[in-house]
């Protein structure tokens, strides 16, 4: 009797987990993962933090889906890009729409700090609650440039740079000590836009007329309480409460699921059936390099490698059972060749007859607008920072370092150029020349292509060009990009270039199984050859430092100074 009724007992529990109504969680205490594992390290580091595609695809499906009553997300105080907040507003606007309910919890909106773009992303959600001793900062928004110019030559360190053109800043950092105006003009109109639609998302969510957002922006940061009475948050209370809220209105007995298992439950995804036509997804990431994609085992931001998203974009084409493929770029730029190699493959891959559509993350600009401008359409946000279509290139000069501390140095070679990128000296007339010679080069290569892929004039190229960043919005604007949306936008586009189902599955290239991944590759057509690497030579977790004290970078397609709006 006693082994029946555990059996019974058994079976009414594993009824009632099927049949219960859900309650959808996302916690964002440890911000999000854009794109798969670069390396089997991060792979490892990563197993417990949610990825965006995970939470688009889970929240989609439950817009149809009965059992699930509610979602509710803990907003965390690790910052979330600009336009990954957006991605996650706009899948969460369409699960109210579907009559989902959808609760945002904060312990605080920056604790004494920024919270401007966290507590846009709260305004999405039908209701906004803040624990008793949180604050809500919202302060607006601001980016800060340092100028290193002057300790710079304190120390004996001078630098010779060119760019191409006035609003290819990165340089500045090193080279001026003040902004520019076509600096300080740039980073005026890219404040400005955020700050548009950041007040208009507060506006909308909140039921308020977007003069008022702005009166509260500049009355910011609020305690609790004054934040409650401004209407900013719907009530106080501490995370047993909010759920307990939730719980209650979504049933007695239902049941809290996290949204990236959701997706992945055993009926969540639609999987290829043999023969089944298919979309194709790429993920590049990270500053883009020669070589294979990885990040370094000390932390720190990943890299787009060419050999590794080249082989992807190779191993896509060749497969006839892909149709179309969504190219997910989230990079800062970086190498010209690099760059240039990856954007032969998108070429290739049209010319093959399959439509590509890129889907911008957060940043894509520089050598990462490069990669994208070739597709047949480039969906980004209207928060993405991209274009800066430029380059620059010199060097750092240190003999005045080494002089004061001591050091000599000589040098034997043949060649009137063979020492002309040492550090030591700086560049003769003639190397200079051929410095501007290469930077002309680069530069009207992008804009030539830039101007091919876009379908417009190369004079408006150069006018949009001059390596100013522009905001996915003005882009959208100005032609540099064909759609605002994310990456669901940019899958429903792919499916309908290329005559498919609106429904038809989605599989991750390079798409290798366990053997594949241990063996070595045969060739370069070989798919096995996309696998990433951990990358030891990387600086790592210290990479913003390594960058401030102008140690090699990546290379001279590359979004100047670092970009985090918070």
């Amino acid at each position: 009797m006693d082994a029946t009724k555990v059996i019974i007992d058994s079976v009414d529990r594993f009824r009632q987990r099927r049949t219960a109504p859900l309650v959808l969680e996302l916690d964002l205490t440890e911000g999000l993962l854009d794109g798969p594992p670069a390396d089997p390290l991060n792979a490892v580091l990563s197993m417990r933090r949610p990825r965006l595609s995970d939470v688009l695809s889970g929240l989609k499906r439950a817009r149809t889906d009965t059992r699930v009553k509610a979602l509710v997300v803990k907003i965390g105080t690790r910052p979330l890009g600009l336009a990954m907040v957006q991605e996650l507003r706009q899948a969460v606007a369409r699960l109210r729409e579907a009559g989902k309910l959808t609760v945002a919890f904060a312990e605080s909106f920056g604790e004494f700090g920024a919270g401007t773009v966290p507590y846009y992303l709260a305004t999405a959600f039908e209701r906004v609650y803040l624990q008793p001793s949180g604050d809500v900062g919202l302060t607006g928004v601001a980016i800060e440039q340092r100028f290193l110019k002057g300790a710079l030559g304190k120390l004996g360190v001078d630098y010779q740079i060119g760019q191409r053109h006035e609003y290819k800043t990165a340089a500045n950092t090193y080279t001026q000590d003040h902004m520019t105006e076509a600096h300080r003009e740039s980073m005026g109109r890219i404040t400005e836009s955020i700050t548009e639609q950041v007040v208009a998302g507060i506006a909308e969510g909140r039921g308020m007329e977007p003069a008022k957002v702005r009166e509260l922006v500049d009355q910011g940061p609020f305690i609790g309480a004054e934040a409650v009475e401004a209407g900013l948050v719907d009530r106080m209370a501490y995370r047993d409460e909010v759920y307990d809220e939730v719980k209650k209105a979504a049933g007695e007995d239902s049941r809290l699921l996290y949204v990236a298992r959701y997706a992945r439950g055993p009926i969540a995804k639609k999987l290829p059936r043999p023969g089944e036509d298919v979309v194709a997804l790429v993920h590049g990431n990270g500053a883009v390099r020669l070589g294979r994609s990885g990040r370094s085992p000390l932390g720190g931001g990943g890299a787009m490698g060419s050999d590794t998203v080249c082989a992807a974009l190779r191993a896509a084409r060749e497969d006839d059972h892909v149709k179309a493929v969504v190219f997910r770029v989230d990079s800062p730029g970086g190498s010209y060749v690099a760059s240039d190699a990856i954007w032969r493959e998108v070429v290739l891959t049209r010319k093959a007859g399959k439509p590509v559509v890129v889907s911008m993350g957060d940043l894509a600009a520089s050598g990462g607008y490069m990669v994208s401008m070739a597709a047949d359409a480039i969906v980004a946000q209207p928060g993405t920072l991209t274009g800066s279509i430029g380059v620059f290139g010199g060097k750092a000069v240190i003999g005045g370092l080494l002089e004061k501390i001591g050091i000599s140095s000589e040098t034997v070679g043949e060649g009137a150029n063979a020492g002309m990128f040492s550090p030591t000296n700086a560049f003769s007339e003639a190397q200079w020349a051929r410095v501007n010679a290469w930077l002309d080069r680069v530069y009207d290569d992008f804009v030539a292509k830039a101007a091919e892929g876009r379908d417009l004039p190369r004079e408006r190229v150069h006018e949009l060009a001059r390596g100013r960043v522009w905001t996915g919005a003005d882009a959208h604007a100005h032609g540099l990009v064909d759609e605002l949306g994310g990456l669901e936008d940019a899958l429903a586009l792919a499916r309908k270039k290329a005559g498919v189902a609106a429904d038809a599955p989605v599989r991750v290239y390079p798409r290798l199984g366990p053997l594949e991944r241990l063996r070595p590759a045969e060739s370069s057509e070989d798919k096995a050859a996309a696998l990433s690497r951990v990358r030891l030579e990387s600086w790592g977790s210290i990479s913003h430092l390594a960058a401030e004290l102008g140690l090699p970078s990546y290379g001279p397609l590359m979004l100047p100074g670092s970009w985090t709006i918070r």
